[in-house]
């Protein structure tokens, strides 16, 4: 348990006790520090490479600022650990991830020193300057920090702010973790020298005066202006490695070490003695300290939890995993990649589109295959979905394959940029549903009725791996956006229902139905494919309390053969529909809608994720409380039958 070993974290409760320490003192914190992360993601899962590369840099900035007078907001969120240890957190550090825990991410109901909830990327410069355009009206004068990663920046909402903020002149403070680049030493040393210079108070007055007596000289003052400030970004963009930020507005410094303590809290403090808008531009290494994620930073990116010995499953996530499907094990997303990977062999314009995510999205296969038909957009959603439309304009197939919960910053791309022209583009939406572990960052239940509006999309959800190819080959025929949906979990095989041809707007009867020689029932189960798993451990405790129903794979959810599904709902008592995704909106609402709509006098009842974020938790414990388990299916199953059900 955190407390009970010796050293010096126990005695860090908030960032003033951190200022009590010197050097040597906080070199070891370092170590105590990477230690600790190391040991509890071992145990519950978590991202590990990033937060070991941010540790020193984290604990400038909370020797340099106040917090939480002064907000650090850190973009995507999940290279915040140390800043949780240090900010009072260190007791509860055993719980994170889990339910009941802390988060992994930064959370504002968990700490007065989480000023801004994130989980999704690119979002820290925007939250950043508005906090401080804030503190400026409140006249606080409170500082505001985003610390913003390479591979965020690459997201269009990042330079979006980064113009505004210039604007503004507002003394914003951006670090930019890099812990990708490379920037040879000779360039690199000059730019630390000029960068340095640039930072200092004395400079900037001395600049400033230079400036002003200049412009007041009669006739040619604002000519000769024009050529110093021409000169001066001509000699910057020789020396300078990034010479963008100072286009925007901003002073620059660095690249300094993102490792060494005292330096960062010399450049650090400087920078917020300017009081002008910076850009601190940070080397790190991701995985620091730690070798195999040292080597390997991308597969030690985020590890799972082994539950099976209580150890981490170290760059591997047994239900996410991007490589294919073996004889022991299936995840949707090795499905997705085998289909995919199939799909390409049979249709040679078919092209795949990534961002930043192809291990995690299943295209590395595909990319080994047809590396000309790859490509990877960077932290960058919207474009992707966009650039995807240019390929469909241009008689290709574009896949593009998105997590859900990413996929929502690029609604307005698919409906203006893809349905408005009927572009064919097929969208593989992966973590589909409750996701778990992450928060309420990263659940994927918004999409159905995000999508469910745009005209002319079709949206399908495989329940198992037999209806992965045939819809993608269903998607491709199609020739107009369709949606293919699936969760982060295992999928499974060998129901035949899975084998059956795809019919546009219909789904399949795992269960009763039109087999005359089946059982009469009073219920139906409707489900997405999604719940297959929970659904079939449901029907297992109905018969087990002698309750039939009969089960039925929606596969569709957008379009829906309307009168075969009215036929449905007019053959029996009461229908039940599991849906992995939030009830408003979604497809529950268009079935009452349908129901009333036909004049059916079936009850209806409908199990979703109700109008509320939930909290932490794994998958299972997730569905379960919103009664999407087995058990939780299986007793309203019985509840609109009016009879009691014991699992």
């Amino acid at each position: 348990m955190p407390g009970s070993e010796p050293g010096l974290l126990p005695g860090i409760r908030s960032p003033d006790d951190l200022k009590k320490l010197n050097f040597s003192q906080l070199n070891h914190l370092v170590n105590e520090i990477r230690t600790l992360i190391i040991s509890t993601v071992n145990k519950n899962g978590g991202h590990l490479a990033s937060n070991l590369g941010v540790v020193e840099l984290t604990i400038a900035l909370h020797l340099v600022f106040n917090s939480p007078h002064d907000k650090i907001v850190w973009d995507v969120g999940h290279q915040c650990y140390t800043h949780k240890i240090l900010t009072g957190r260190y007791g509860e550090f055993s719980g994170l991830r889990k339910s009941g825990g802390i988060s992994g991410f930064p959370k504002v109901l968990e700490s007065l020193h989480d000023t801004f909830n994130t989980g999704h990327a690119s979002t820290s410069i925007s939250a950043a300057l508005g906090i401080l355009a804030a503190e400026k009206i409140s006249s606080s004068g409170n500082r505001a920090i985003a610390v913003i990663g390479d591979g965020a920046l690459t997201g269009g909402l990042a330079f979006e702010a980064l113009s505004h903020a210039g604007q503004l002149n507002l003394p914003l403070i951006v670090v930019l973790n890099d812990n990708k680049m490379s920037i040879s030493p000779n360039v690199g040393g000059i730019s630390k020298h000029l960068s340095r210079l640039s930072m200092k108070s004395k400079y900037q007055f001395v600049r400033r005066s230079i400036d002003t007596f200049v412009k007041k000289i009669p006739l040619i003052g604002d000519f000769l202006f024009m050529v110093m400030q021409r000169l001066k970004n001509a000699v910057k963009a020789v020396f300078y490695s990034d010479n963008f930020f100072v286009g925007m507005g901003f002073e620059y410094v660095g690249p300094i070490n993102g490792h060494n303590i005292p330096q960062l809290v010399r450049v650090i403090r400087d920078a917020r003695d300017l009081n002008k808008p910076v850009v601190i531009h940070v080397n790190t290494q991701k995985g620091k300290g730690y070798s195999q994620a040292e080597n390997d930073p991308g597969s030690y990116h985020a590890v799972h939890a082994d539950t099976a010995n209580g150890s981490a499953a170290l760059g591997k996530d047994p239900v996410g995993s991007a490589g294919l499907c073996n004889a022991g094990f299936c995840s949707f997303t090795n499905v997705f990649s085998e289909a995919v990977l199939e799909a390409g062999k049979q249709e040679d314009k078919l092209v795949v589109i990534t961002a930043a995510m192809e291990e995690g999205t299943g295209l590395a296969a595909f990319k080994k295959e047809f590396p000309g038909r790859f490509f990877d957009v960077g932290i960058a959603e919207e474009h992707a979905v966009t650039f995807a439309a240019g390929l469909a304009a241009g008689k290709l197939i574009p896949v593009t394959a998105i997590y859900s919960s990413f996929f929502q910053r690029a609604i307005d791309q698919v409906i203006h940029d893809v349905c408005l022209q009927k572009l064919p583009v097929i969208f593989a939406l992966d973590r589909c549903g409750l996701v778990g572990e992450d928060g309420e960052t990263h659940q994927g239940i918004y999409d159905i009725s995000l999508l469910r509006s745009a005209p002319g999309l079709s949206i399908l959800t495989p329940a198992g791996r037999e209806e992965m190819l045939p819809m993608l080959l269903w998607a491709i025929k199609k020739a107009s956006p369709v949606v293919i949906r699936y969760p982060k979990a295992t999928c499974l095989q060998g129901d035949p229902s899975f084998s059956l041809p795809i019919e546009e707007g219909r789904g399949v009867w795992i269960k009763g139905g039109e087999d005359k020689d089946a059982e009469r029932s009073e219920l139906c189960i409707f489900f997405t494919g999604g719940l297959y798993s929970q659904v079939m451990d449901a029907n297992a405790i109905l018969e087990s309390n002698g309750i039939n129903a009969d089960l039925y794979n929606l596969r569709f959810l957008k379009p829906i053969d309307e009168d075969y599904l009215s036929g449905i709902l007019a053959r029996y008592k009461a229908i039940l529909l599991a849906e992995d995704g939030n009830i408003s909106g979604a497809f529950g609402e268009y079935l009452v809608e349908l129901s009333a709509r036909r004049n059916c006098s079936c009850k209806i009842k409908l199990l979703g994720i109700g109008d509320n974020f939930d909290s932490l938790g794994t998958r299972e414990e997730l569905l379960k409380r919103n009664m999407l388990d087995g058990e939780g299916i299986a007793f309203a199953a019985g509840e609109i039958l009016g009879k009691m059900v014991r699992a």
